[in-house]
């Protein structure tokens, strides 16, 4: 990750118009937690390009991330902003489902004040059901929650599943559910399917590996997960850096310190501002 913010820095010093770079930036410093740079790199992108659906997305992901840190009242400026920068990012492609996913998520979870409200939500699902039936059952299931009514959820959660083919984040985001129902034995069951479903996405790897450590489940199959993602291609959603430091929790939980320093330092060998490798090799270091 500093290889890469390195280069783009540079490609921009010879190329400052060049809005791709500065959304690239933008995402680069957004895995890394860096809030206010993310912010920087993508509102400069949207300022070059302003027609561009994947710009306004991530500025309102950055917006997104840094009002869930800030107080009530800088929160609730930013909330409006991600609000807006997700509906721009849906008027100006209807057919991107990231745009539309996360924009009923804010519906879902924005309080009124901010232009929340769940018939909006329910509204972005109706649309999604002719683009991505998958996501449409996801958005509902996330409304279900929102209501208390697991039963619905898990219907929905498994409907998504149907509806792609046994996805590999289908199933994942079902073992979020189950995770959060603490129904664990269904959630190693759900995630068993997700790491061996044959439409897989990599990042799944990761995040069945971060599931099962969170819930102190199996954290031998979690390093086998880890280690398999890091000897792969490795993807955005899913930095090379984070699965290092997993690797690390998961050999210190285990008592292993020297090894897990060690996976803590390749974690910040490739990303030096990652603050929760730091933590933990300070941790271990005292």
């Amino acid at each position: 990750m500093d290889n890469a913010i390195a280069v783009l820095d540079a490609r921009l010093k010879t190329a400052p118009g060049d809005a791709g770079s500065y959304n690239l930036l933008c995402r680069s410093y957004f895995v890394l937690g860096n809030w206010d740079r993310a912010i920087s790199a993508c509102e400069k992108a949207v300022g070059l390009d302003a027609g561009n659906s994947r710009d306004h997305l991530w500025l309102g992901r950055a917006y997104g991330e840094k009002a869930a840190e800030a107080h009530f009242f800088t929160a609730i400026t930013l909330a409006q902003k991600v609000r807006s920068e997700f509906e721009t990012a849906v008027q100006l492609s209807p057919s991107n489902v990231d745009a539309r996913s996360d924009l009923a998520e804010f519906y879902l979870e924005a309080p009124g004040i901010v232009g929340g409200g769940q018939e909006k939500a329910e509204a972005e699902a109706r649309s999604l059901a002719t683009i991505d039936p998958a996501k449409a059952h996801w958005v509902t299931a996330r409304i279900a929650q929102k209501n208390h009514d697991d039963v619905t959820a898990e219907k929905e959660y498994r409907a998504a599943v149907e509806a792609s083919q046994g996805g590999a984040l289908a199933w994942l985001n079902l073992a979020f559910f189950y995770r959060r129902s603490e129904r664990l034995d269904d959630m190693e069951n759900a995630i068993n399917h997700a790491t061996s479903a044959q439409t897989n996405a990599s990042e799944v790897l990761m995040e069945a590996a971060e599931t099962l450590i969170g819930a102190g489940r199996d954290f031998p199959y979690a390093v086998q997960l880890l280690k398999l993602y890091l000897s792969s291609p490795t993807v955005e959603q899913a930095p090379a850096f984070k699965a290092h430091y997993l690797l690390g929790t998961i050999l210190e939980k285990q008592g292993n310190r020297e090894q897990a320093a060690e996976q803590y330092r390749a974690s910040l060998s490739m990303a030096k501002s990652f603050s929760r490798a730091q933590v933990a090799l300070e941790r271990l270091n005292r």
